[in-house]
C-alpha cells in the first residue's frame, strides 16, 4: 500500500475507485472477495481506492474497524493508495481516529451527513479528527449549505485537507457557481469530481479538476481509465463515447439507489461475490435484477 503524501499528481494518476465491500452471509468481511475486487481494479490501471458510501462504511461497527483496515492494507499492491472513511458521527470518527493511528493510511475521508450538524460544527469536527489522526483528511462535499467556502478555505490553509471530493449533483454541471467559488478560493488541484463518469469530462475540461471518482469503474476499470486518459489527452470525442457506455448503469443507480445497485452490479457482472449489503440498507428488489445485470454485462462487454 502506498503511504506517501498525496499530491495533485496522485489525484490525476488514476481513476479514484469507490468500491463496494464484499461480505459473507453472516455479514462478516469477505477477505478473499474484497482482495479479488482490488486485484481486478489494479489490473485495469486503477491504483487509488476510496472506501466510503459504496462500502457502507456509514454503518460499519467499531469492533470490526481494525480488521477492515488490515484487510484493505494487505489486499492492495505496493503502489496502490487506499483511503478508508470515518464517521459520519463525531464520536464514531474520533474512536476511528485512534484506531487509524496504528496504521499508515496517509488520509481518511469524513463521510458527510446533514443530520444535527452546522457548518462551524463540521469545521470543528474536522480539526479535532485531523489532530487525533495526525494526517489531513478528505473533505466530502455532497450537500449544498453543509459547509461554506470560507470554512473550506480555512481548513485547506491550515493543512487539514488532503483533497476534496466534490459531489453536489447539478442539473447542468457546467453551471456550478459554488464549485467555481471554491476553486477561486483554493485553486482546482485539490478537488476531484466526485460523481462518476457522467459529469467528469465537464469538471476536468472546464473546471481544471485533476481527476474523478467512480463506482462503476468497479465493473469496467480499464474503460474508465481509458476515459481519464482521453480527457487528459484532450481527446474529448473518445472520452464522450466512453462516457455514454457508462450511462445505462448510472441511470439505474440514479433511479433505484447508487449504493445498492453497484453492490449488486459487481456480482451480477461476475467481478466478485459481493454478498449481502450491510443494514440499514437492503438488497435491490428481485424485479430490478435483470435490468442491472444487463447494464453491468453490457458495460463489461459480455453478451447479454
Amino acid at each position: 500500500m502506498d503511504t506517501r503524501p498525496i499530491t495533485p499528481a496522485t489525484l490525476a494518476g488514476s481513476v479514484i475507485a469507490v468500491p463496494p465491500l464484499a461480505r459473507n452471509a453472516d455479514l462478516t468481511l469477505n477477505h478473499a472477495e474484497n482482495a479479488r475486487l482490488i486485484r481486478y481494479l489494479e489490473a485495469g490501471e486503477v491504483t487509488t481506492l476510496l472506501y466510503g458510501g459504496n462500502a457502507v462504511l456509514n454503518h460499519v461497527s467499531i469492533s470490526e474497524y481494525a480488521e477492515l483496515l488490515t484487510m484493505l492494507r494487505d489486499g492492495a499492491a505496493e503502489e496502490s493508495l487506499v483511503v478508508p472513511s470515518v464517521g459520519p458521527g463525531f464520536g464514531m470518527m474520533m474512536d476511528q481516529a485512534a484506531i487509524l493511528r496504528d496504521f499508515e493510511f496517509p488520509t481518511a475521508m469524513l463521510l458527510p451527513t446533514r443530520d444535527v450538524t452546522t457548518c462551524c460544527g463540521i469545521a470543528t469536527a474536522t480539526r479535532k479528527f485531523a489532530e487525533r489522526f495526525g494526517n489531513p483528511i478528505v473533505l466530502y462535499i455532497k450537500h449544498d449549505g453543509a459547509v461554506d467556502v470560507e470554512t473550506i478555505q480555512s481548513l485547506v490553509k491550515d493543512g487539514l485537507v488532503s483533497w476534496i471530493k466534490y459531489a453536489i449533483v447539478r442539473k447542468n454541471p457546467e453551471q456550478d457557481p459554488f464549485l467555481r467559488d471554491i476553486i477561486q478560493a483554493i485553486g482546482p488541484t485539490q478537488i476531484v469530481s466526485g460523481m462518476g463518469e457522467q459529469p467528469a469530462i465537464i469538471h476536468l475540461r472546464d473546471f481544471d479538476l485533476p481527476g474523478f471518482t467512480s463506482g462503476c469503474v468497479c465493473v469496467a476499470p480499464q474503460l474508465s481509465t481509458d476515459m481519464l486518459k482521453a480527457v487528459q489527452a484532450k481527446d474529448f470525442s473518445t472520452a464522450e463515447r466512453i462516457r455514454t457506455q457508462f450511462r445505462p448503469l448510472e441511470n439505474l443507480r440514479d433511479s433505484i439507489n447508487p449504493v445498492r445497485v453497484l453492490h449488486a452490479a459487481v456480482q451480477l457482472a461476475g467481478v466478485c461475490e459481493s454478498g449481502p449489503i450491510l443494514p440499514l440498507l437492503s438488497p435491490v428488489d428481485s424485479k430490478e435484477i435483470p435490468a442491472i445485470a444487463a447494464a453491468a454485462k453490457e458495460l463489461l462487454g459480455v453478451p447479454v
